[in-house]
């Protein structure tokens, strides 16, 4: 049987056709654009020298810092050097003695629920959370218990009887979560004192020393008068400031785009080739800025944060009490930032309690928000392997004593505000290579324009 032929083309074939039409295409897409809200709402201050100086008034501080732990199988201990975190301890740096107090810490694991401290009861040892969430109560004004708040990884309690605080615990400790923590016992504490005369002076030394006046934010307190009458004498006072305040950097991202020459003088239609690759090659650089903004350990926001500006949920997924607790702890709090699987988790709990707020708007785009506050989506916050993540909360401004970005306008060769593209030649084989720079940094004016909320569930 012959096969069956097809019949002759009446009119010219689509594929033929095609040689001769125009393809509708798009620019190059790229899927790793997020919304960066992060650099939209950072107001961004021009730092002309490369060097942004903060300048603050004197702050008295003391071991405000958080304990770090080393973990061997399921045997927790403290790092020795990071006992000085402890306020009684800052300063003293005989590794010795404090190899010997990190040898004497005992470990415990308590349940949710259990009793770490009952109130009222001696202070015979300092406590050094190293993992989990154990909550502060007192007894409340209508006989129901208050709680003082949460103390979770890295934080202590009970440290100022190391100096002659006082004898009793004047609150309770209650487990939230399963925990472990490590107990340094004041009779530890005693005995290796007795053998070292270092950390025996360091202790009477700071257990002698006048405790600086101070407001409520720490700062030198400003001696003033009011409500007097007659001819009392006036208080002098001045205003001191810190001696070396904190200077800021600005940092670089960088690339080197190559592009062949071939390419750049042939394939410029309909899109010019160079344009193109620089274009995707900015987005990436922006990423990246907005990554270095969130997580670098030198400028970043979430390692920025003051000690004091850090709270934990009292339960895991983060509550509206959560984020009530957070934008308290600061005046006018602008934004809130979370990872867009922390912003469902939020949406859960809302849900859950049959709250639905008034969304917000900002450049046309509506947003969820909580008390007016919009909750910015931001996939630079860190998820860790546990499934938890960080919340941010900031008043951004210098005018409001706030979160800034800082950058150099007017750079050589600018492409963009403090982005420049520079012709770094063609090499033998033909390749143009470009030098892609990015510059930028973030300051932390006051330390209650940042907030963190930090080990929530999602």
């Amino acid at each position: 049987m012959n096969a069956q032929q097809n019949p002759p083309l009446s009119s010219l074939d689509t594929a033929a056709a095609r040689n001769l039409a125009t393809t509708t295409k798009t620019p190059p897409q790229m899927q790793a654009v997020s919304s960066r809200w992060l650099l939209k709402i950072l107001p961004w201050t021009q730092v002309s020298g490369g060097t942004f100086r903060v300048n603050r008034r004197l702050t008295h501080t003391l071991g405000n810092g958080r304990v770090e732990f080393v973990t061997t199988g399921r045997q927790v201990s403290v790092i020795p050097a990071e006992l000085t975190e402890l306020p009684a301890l800052q300063g003293f740096d005989d590794e010795e003695a404090l190899a010997a107090l990190a040898e004497r810490c005992v470990q415990r694991e308590y349940a949710a629920g259990d009793v770490v401290v009952a109130g009222g009861t001696p202070v015979t040892e300092v406590l050094l959370i190293a993992h989990g969430k154990v909550q502060q109560l007192a007894p409340g004004p209508y006989d129901s218990e208050r709680s003082l708040g949460i103390l979770a990884d890295g934080e202590y309690d009970g440290d100022r009887a190391l100096t002659g605080g006082p004898a009793e615990w004047p609150h309770g400790l209650t487990a939230r979560t399963r925990c472990t923590v490590l107990a340094l016992p004041l009779d530890a504490v005693s005995a290796v004192a007795d053998r070292s005369a270092a950390l025996r002076a360091h202790l009477d030394g700071v257990a002698s020393r006048p405790v600086p006046r101070q407001n409520r934010r720490g700062e030198a307190v400003i001696e003033l008068a009011s409500g007097h009458v007659g001819e009392p004498v006036l208080p002098g006072t001045f205003v001191d400031y810190e001696l070396s305040p904190r200077e800021y950097e600005l940092s670089v991202a960088q690339t080197v785009l190559r592009v062949h020459s071939r390419v750049a003088d042939l394939y410029n239609e309909p899109m010019n080739q160079v344009e193109e690759q620089l274009r995707l090659t900015i987005e990436a650089l922006r990423e990246r800025q907005e990554h270095e903004l969130v997580n670098n350990r030198e400028f970043g926001l979430l390692h920025n944060a003051d000690v004091r500006q850090r709270i934990h949920t009292r339960t895991g997924p983060p509550t509206p009490d959560d984020l009530d607790e957070l934008i308290s702890r600061r005046r006018k709090t602008q934004y809130l930032l979370a990872h867009p699987r922390t912003i469902a988790a939020i949406g859960r709990e809302w849900n859950a309690r049959g709250i639905y707020p008034t969304p917000a708007e900002i450049d046309g785009t509506v947003l969820r928000a909580w008390r007016g506050i919009p909750i910015l989506p931001c996939n630079k916050i860190p998820i860790t392997p546990e499934g938890t993540s960080s919340v941010l909360a900031l008043r951004t401004g210098q005018e409001n004593q706030g979160v800034v970005g800082l950058h150099q306008t007017g750079i050589p060769e600018e492409y963009e505000p403090s982005l420049n593209v520079r012709f770094m030649g063609i090499d033998d084989q033909a390749v143009i290579s470009y030098l892609v720079s990015a510059y930028f940094s973030a300051a932390v004016l006051v330390p209650d324009a940042l907030g963190v909320l930090e080990d929530v569930e999602i």
